[in-house]
């Protein structure tokens, strides 16, 4: 019996997939054709999941005039239906993900990006146990501008920011507590609430799992609950990843570890230093860091971001429990010895960014890759190569990056390209209001 048959409730269904910028693309339909849905898919073209940040075809794009604008094949993933609390009939999501006629999958679809790295991992008989952080603004956009919205409690702004703040949490515990029931219900593993750096800011981890796919829903689906489920509650919530010019950006980012067949973590041993193998994916990351930066940097805005005492990394280096590192290795017991890569803004992809940090660090394993020294002490005080600071400097580099093709298909590199290379023209032509516009939302 189908998910759905247990949910007589359920009076409609969307079934969606993300493009290249996150965003879910996909149709409604009436509950009576779920079992269609489910049984043959549906069809959609494959351009729409290289469609830019304003959701236009990109202009010479080989997936649209050049190749007669075909269609791709959308099946559902493995993840299933999910609820959508946030609206208010009650409604299902059935994620898809693309494929040819022949069943091939489309090496432009993100979520096939991420596979096609778990599936390098199994074939080394390696399995990436992933988590993710996920940071984000609560913000007032009724007026002009953007501001920090009133406590439903007691009516009040808070200016200023309130780190590790009981106080700020309890503000809107509403929120949070619906909040917390919906990512039970639509499965998505959410963990501890802190009040952040920002002003209105909070951050949510989502608990480690053995599947890096499930990992990426995770975050993609819970973007989308979290900007759903403020609205109810008179609120925008942002992901982007710098919404305020005097505030800390919002960041995403990911624990991981490599296991074993039997669950054994291949980081991890009795020492501080941790294993070759711990050694070898940070050296891979540490690579792939200037040359993926437009994945973890993918919007203009993105580079708000990194920049020096931000609480965001600009030099590429690691070190233990150093959160002004790019990579970092946490404290703690030497047996859940793991990576955390800290580079990403909150604005990113959630299946190309796995993929870039997983992919980069199977790359040091395979090359047996070892990283330069550990820094300690401030990162931003030291001579170190740094990240690109730049959109179009990003965009260069993904686009002649050896390594990036190591990872991504040529198909999703050249596509990813396009786009942000007609993004960043049209973004120049924006005021600092229609940038903020474009964004809050959207990432």
């Amino acid at each position: 019996m189908s998910w759905i048959d247990d949910r007589p409730e359920v009076r409609n269904v969307r079934c969606g997939a993300a493009d290249l910028n996150g965003q879910a693309r996909g149709k409604r339909v009436p509950r009576k054709f779920a079992a269609k849905l489910e049984e043959e898919g549906t069809r959609f073209p494959f351009s729409i999941l290289n469609l830019d940040i304003w959701g236009e075809d990109v202009e010479d794009s080989p997936l649209v005039f050049e190749a007669g604008d075909p269609d791709g094949v959308l099946m559902p993933t493995e993840r299933g239906y999910v609820p959508m609390p946030w609206l208010n009939s009650p409604s299902a999501l059935l994620p898809m993900w693309m494929f040819h006629e022949d069943g091939t999958p489309f090496a432009g679809d993100p979520r096939q990006a991420l596979a096609r790295v778990v599936e390098r991992y199994k074939a080394r008989g390696l399995t990436p146990v992933v988590a993710t952080e996920m940071e984000f603004y609560l913000v007032d956009d009724s007026g002009d501008g953007i501001r920090q919205p009133r406590s439903p409690r007691s009516g009040k702004r808070r200016p200023g920011a309130e780190i590790l703040s009981l106080r700020a949490l309890d503000a809107f515990d509403m929120f949070f507590n619906d909040l917390y029931d919906a990512c039970d219900a639509m499965n998505i593993p959410a963990e501890a609430a802190i009040s952040e750096v920002g002003m209105g800011q909070f951050e949510i981890n989502l608990e480690h799992v053995p599947d890096a796919l499930k990992a990426a829903d995770d975050a993609w689906l819970f973007k989308m609950l979290v900007r759903g489920l403020a609205r109810n509650h008179g609120m925008a919530a942002s992901f982007m990843a710098k919404p305020y010019e005097e505030y800390a950006g919002s960041g995403l980012h990911t624990h991981f570890s490599v296991v074993d067949a039997d669950g054994k973590n291949l980081m991890a041993n009795d020492t501080f230093e941790g294993t070759p193998l711990l050694h070898n994916a940070i050296a891979g990351c540490l690579k792939g860091i200037p040359d993926l930066a437009l994945i973890f940097a993918p919007h203009g805005n993105s580079y708000d971001r990194l920049v020096p005492e931000s609480h965001a990394p600009t030099g590429v280096c690691w070190a233990y429990d150093n959160r002004t590192a790019s990579v970092r290795v946490p404290g703690g017991s030497f047996k859940a010895r793991r990576v955390e890569h800290r580079v990403a803004g909150g604005d990113v992809n959630p299946y190309l960014f796995l993929a870039a940090v997983l992919g980069s660090a199977l790359i040091g394993i395979e090359d047996n890759l070892t990283p330069p020294k550990p820094i300690s002490g401030n990162a931003y005080d030291q001579d170190l190569a740094q990240i690109p600071d730049t959109w179009a400097a990003a965009i260069d580099a993904f686009e002649h990056s050896p390594l990036a093709r190591r990872i991504f298909d040529p198909t999703l590199v050249e596509n990813l390209v396009m786009t942000k290379r007609q993004e960043l023209h049209y973004f120049a032509e924006l005021s600092e209001e229609e940038q903020l516009e474009l964004y809050l939302d959207t990432v």
